[in-house]
């Protein structure tokens, strides 16, 4: 069996990440994919066999990369508010390159299975909960259940992103004012979650 070309499957993946992510083309279909990416479906085919092996690798390798930025603010070594401020710079990064990623991994979760997410490590965000419980405990956060303090601050997060179009609309606003406010989270939500 000849070796496979990983240069045309990484452009495959690549592509579809494209226009699943930052498109927001959920629904592309192999054919569209394969044309975006300048190849034949034969090609998509020979490296994916069907449009799910396709969504299952490209939903692996952004969760994969997802948590990996996660986990490597939540762990490193800085006082509690630097790796806030570094989780939301992440967070707003990757939200704002790819709008739709977010939606296009719980639509995969939601249709592929919960197995997809069986191989994320509990590890980083336990120790993090319990750094969330001690900054409670000393008084710079709100005391609620810590897992609280994580969704409030996804949820601050990612809602306005992914409500974006509907937002920009319903507000009269440009993509430019829209970036904008989006520009304002950090410091809105260190505000909203931190006493002092």
């Amino acid at each position: 069996m000849p070796l496979k070309n990983t240069g045309t499957e990484t452009l495959i993946k690549e592509t579809a990440k494209r226009l699943f992510f930052a498109e927001g083309k959920l629904h592309a279909t192999t054919q569209e994919i394969a044309d975006a990416a300048g190849v034949n479906r034969t090609s998509l085919h020979y490296y994916f066999r069907s449009r799910d092996l396709l969504l299952e690798a490209v939903f692996k390798e952004a969760m994969q990369a997802l948590s990996g930025r996660m986990n490597e603010c939540m762990a490193a070594e800085k006082p509690f508010r630097q790796k806030i401020e570094d989780l939301i710079e992440v967070f707003l990064k990757d939200m704002t390159a790819f709008p739709y990623q977010e939606t296009f991994l719980v639509t995969e979760i939601n249709t592929l299975g919960k197995e997809l997410i069986e191989n994320i490590k509990a590890e980083p965000i336990n120790n993090f909960l319990t750094e969330v419980k001690e900054e409670m405990h000393n008084g710079t956060l709100e005391k609620i259940e810590p897992i609280h303090f994580l969704m409030n601050l996804f949820s601050l997060l990612s809602y306005p992103l992914i409500m974006a179009p509907l937002y920009r609309q319903l507000f009269q606003i440009s993509e430019k004012k829209f970036s904008e406010l989006i520009g304002q989270r950090k410091e809105i939500i260190l505000k909203m979650l931190f006493t002092e």
